[in-house]
């Protein structure tokens, strides 16, 4: 059992692994909603993008619940709330000139965008505490 100092210093790696694991698991129930979000720049299937990324989710988490893996998988979390990054742009983008949206979910949706900041330094805290 680890010592509640050190369980307390996990805690930022096993919140963003548990984050990612059902972020990972609704990419593949409802990939609908992931393939409207990547941005229409990139070449092929959006499905494959919404599939691809469920899979580095899933992986991610996996690598950030397993001490042994958590320092790498804190790196991979930062690394990928970087690179989800335009999609988040692509669907606030999308959102914010849709008729059928709410305002009110507009303004999160663009509210939403500077929380992917605290993302990536949990990551970071995550990795730096990685036993």
């Amino acid at each position: 059992m680890l010592p509640s100092s050190n369980r307390s210093s996990q805690a930022p790696a096993l919140r963003l692994a548990a984050l990612l694991a059902g972020a990972g698991i609704m990419h593949f129930v409802r990939p609908q909603f992931f393939d409207a979000i990547v941005p229409r720049a990139l070449p092929g299937s959006a499905r494959t993008y919404t599939y691809a990324s469920g899979a580095a989710e899933l992986a991610t988490a996996t690598a950030l619940a397993v001490p042994r893996t958590r320092r790498l998988g804190a790196g991979l979390a930062a690394a990928l709330f970087v690179a989800v990054f335009p999609a988040n742009i692509q669907m606030t983008v999308d959102w914010l000139r849709s008729g059928r949206v709410s305002s009110s979910a507009k303004a999160l949706i663009v509210a939403r965008l500077p929380l992917q900041i605290p993302l990536v330094t949990q990551a970071l805290k995550a990795r730096r505490n990685a036993p």
